[in-house]
C-alpha cells in the first residue's frame, strides 16, 4: 500500500467532474487500498479520488469505526436540513458550517462491479454528500452561503492561507515520503515465502473492521460534529 499525495485547491483536477469507473481489476483494488492508507494517514475521514490525482468516481471513508468506500456513487437525498461544520484535506486550515441534508440513500458498485447500497443520516449522510460533490468537480466552500461563504473567500485570497497550504504539504509529502520508505523497508523483510507482512487494521481493502463482503460498511451512525479534515487543520 501506498500513501499518495494529496492535491489541494487550485489544482485543476480538484474542480474537473470524475469519470466513471469501468475496468474493475486488480489496479481499481490497489487505487481503494491506497486511498484507504492515505485517508488515515493525513488524519481524514473521507477521501475522493481526485484528491490523490485520480478523477474517477471513488470515494472512501472512516468514520468511528464505521468504514466503506463507493464506486460510481448516486445519492438521493432527503428534504431535512442537518447543521454542522465541514473540513476538507484540499483546502487545509479552514472550516465552516456548511449546508448540508440530514439523511442521503447511497447506491454505488463495490470493486467487483456488484450494486450496493447504504442509507446514512447525521455525520455519515454528511461525508457522503461532501465526497459526492469532489467527484463532481467541487469543493465545500462552494456550499457556503452568506457571512460564512464571503469569510471563506476572503480566507483563501490572503497569503496566510497559501503559506499554510505550502506548509501542510510539504508536512505531508515528508509523510508520504518516509510512509514509502517504511514500505520497502517491509518489502525487504519478508521471509522468502513470498508472503506479505501483516495489514494495519483499518488500512488495509479486504480487512478493515465493518467492512461488509459488498464493499460498503455496517456500524451506527457517528454522531454530526466531527470535520472532514480533522477540524480542517491537516
Amino acid at each position: 500500500m501506498s500513501i499518495l499525495r494529496i492535491r489541494t485547491i487550485g489544482d485543476p483536477v480538484l474542480r474537473t467532474p470524475a469519470q466513471e469507473v469501468t475496468q474493475f481489476d486488480e489496479s481499481l483494488e490497489t487505487l481503494v487500498r491506497d486511498m484507504f492508507e492515505t485517508m488515515y494517514a493525513v488524519g481524514g475521514v473521507g477521501l475522493a479520488a481526485p484528491q490523490v490525482g485520480v478523477g474517477l468516481q471513488i470515494f472512501t471513508w472512516g468514520i468511528q469505526g464505521d468504514e466503506g468506500y463507493a464506486i460510481n456513487p448516486h445519492l438521493e437525498l432527503g428534504d431535512d436540513p442537518q447543521e454542522g461544520g465541514e473540513g476538507c484535506l484540499s483546502v487545509p486550515g479552514l472550516s465552516y458550517e456548511t449546508p448540508r441534508r440530514e439523511r442521503a440513500v447511497l447506491t454505488a458498485l463495490d470493486v467487483h462491479g456488484e450494486p450496493v447500497s447504504r442509507e446514512a443520516t447525521g455525520l455519515l449522510a454528511r461525508c457522503f454528500q461532501h465526497e459526492t460533490d469532489h467527484l463532481r468537480g467541487m469543493l465545500y466552500v462552494d456550499r457556503l452561503v452568506g457571512e460564512q461563504r464571503k469569510d471563506a473567500m476572503r480566507q483563501l485570497r490572503q497569503a496566510s492561507f497559501g503559506e499554510t497550504a505550502a506548509r501542510i504539504t510539504r508536512e505531508r509529502e515528508e509523510q508520504r515520503l518516509g510512509g514509502a520508505a517504511h514500505s520497502t523497508g517491509d518489502d525487504a523483510a519478508r521471509d522468502g515465502s513470498g508472503a506479505q507482512p501483516p495489514r494495519r487494521t483499518g488500512a488495509a481493502f479486504g480487512a478493515p473492521a465493518g467492512i461488509q463482503a459488498d464493499g460498503l460498511s455496517r456500524g451506527s451512525v457517528a454522531a454530526p460534529g466531527s470535520s472532514f479534515g480533522r477540524g480542517g487543520a491537516r
